[in-house]
């Protein structure tokens, strides 16, 4: 018999030797990985997922519009002026670039941290509208703006206010019905702004603060008879400023809008050209690019007046348009508004919101000769810088309080998911109970 080795008993693992082999596939070589260049990382991948997609579409839509109208209402002005057809808007261009680069760095701050900036915000605004009383570019008889006309500080003083606003009305809660807290604190504050952007003068920017602000008042929960007093008296303070002789401009706009109540004819010239052009367009209108009215007989047609020529070139189909878009934003805002994390948030969105309607409805209601005639822009459309910017930043703010919102909402979501398990059932509490004797 020939003696074998003895080989050791060999001890495994039963699972182990049990246990299925699985090779995992390897990727083919030919493929080539993607470079972490082309891939978006993952912090702009959550951004993009918290933006609000109705209302960065809604934007979009009016810079766009305003894009193809600002280049069709000063091309021949552009040529004139500056020997280039392009000049006047290529401005505009850069003026949205530097708008939509405000909007899109506010939009990513946490509005919440501009709580504690508030302040400064205001004071700075207090600063360029008294700066600007003495050392701004006089044009016309008026000092409205800095730096050759590049800065406006009562455009910027429209958002600071509701930024102040905002934080401060947002921090009283029940108080803001008080009168030593909230009515005299209110007027006082309102009044330096208002006053300070009246001296200018600039009464319809004015008018505008006193309205924002008045809503955003009531919104905060503003006693009733204090809101009616506060509107007494902006009316009466208005009504002291256009019959007081330094503002006898806005007497003669008053009278003439009272003359032409019962006879058109009779409207201030730039208004009677811009219902003539909205005739001239009709339904349809006269094709883009086509308008006669802006080669000299509406002066000023791609600032104040740019719905006139929207109006002959594109007819009421495109003016319906714009009115749409400028509803949609409004809902949008407000429920933007409604659904903020915190008092702070809501009032800041309604009041940006307020903001651009209050600017809207005036210019569409000055071109259908139904108030008298103002210098308001038209909303993300109208030629401008510090008009464009600053409203740009506002929507920045509401898109600060959306983002803060939806990311907030995840938060939630997550923490209630923790707490059931696949099937569903609600995971028990870790935490032991003291047993009852």
């Amino acid at each position: 018999m020939t003696d074998q080795p003895i080989t050791p008993p060999q001890f495994v693992d039963d699972d182990a030797a049990y246990a299925p082999t699985v090779t995992l596939p390897r990727r083919k070589s030919s493929a080539a990985p993607r470079s972490e260049e082309a891939r978006p990382s993952g912090r702009v991948r959550r951004l993009l997922a918290t933006v609000d997609v109705y209302m960065s579409i809604i934007i979009g839509a009016l810079l766009a519009f305003g894009l193809i109208m600002v280049f069709s209402t000063t091309f021949d002005l552009s040529r004139e002026l500056e020997g280039s057809e392009t000049a006047f808007f290529l401005r505009h261009v850069r003026n949205a670039t530097i708008g939509l680069t405000a909007l899109t760095i506010l939009m990513i701050i946490d509005y919440r941290l501009l709580r504690r900036f508030a302040v400064w915000v205001l004071l700075f605004a207090i600063g360029s509208l008294i700066g600007v009383l003495f050392f701004g570019d006089n044009t016309f008889g008026a000092r409205r703006a800095l730096i050759n006309g590049s800065y406006q500080p009562g455009e910027f003083a429209q958002v600071a206010i509701v930024i102040y606003l905002a934080a401060w009305m947002g921090s009283k809660k029940a108080k803001i019905r008080s009168v030593a807290f909230g009515l005299l604190p209110f007027i006082v504050l309102v009044g330096i702004i208002a006053g300070l952007i009246m001296l200018q003068p600039d009464l319809s920017t004015a008018v505008i603060v006193l309205a924002v602000a008045t809503m955003m008042y009531f919104l905060a929960g503003a006693n009733i008879l204090h809101l009616v007093g506060v509107t007494a008296l902006g009316v009466g303070a208005a009504v002291a400023v256009i019959l007081a002789q330094p503002f006898s401009y806005a007497q003669t706009r008053v009278d003439t809008f009272i003359s032409s109540v019962g006879d058109l004819t009779q409207a201030d010239y730039q208004v009677q050209q811009a219902v003539n052009a909205f005739r001239i367009g009709g339904i349809s209108g006269v094709g883009l690019g086509q308008s006669e009215q802006k080669f000299g007989a509406l002066p000023a047609a791609h600032t104040d007046f740019i719905l006139a020529i929207v109006g002959e070139e594109l007819g009421i189909i495109g003016v319906t348009v714009i009115v749409i878009l400028y509803i949609a934003l409004v809902i949008r805002g407000l429920q933007i508004a409604r659904r903020a994390v915190d008092p702070f948030g809501a009032l800041l969105a309604a009041g940006m919101t307020l903001l651009v309607a209050t600017q809207a409805l005036l210019n569409i209601a000055v071109m259908a000769a139904v108030v008298p005639s103002t210098g308001v822009p038209l909303p993300f459309i109208s030629f401008g810088g510090s008009s464009l910017v600053s409203l740009l930043m506002g929507v920045g703010l509401i898109l600060s309080v959306s983002r803060v919102t939806a990311l907030q909402g995840v938060s939630e979501r997550r923490v209630t998911s923790a707490n059931y398990d696949r099937g569903g059932r609600h995971r028990r509490s870790r935490v032991s109970r003291p047993r009852s004797r």
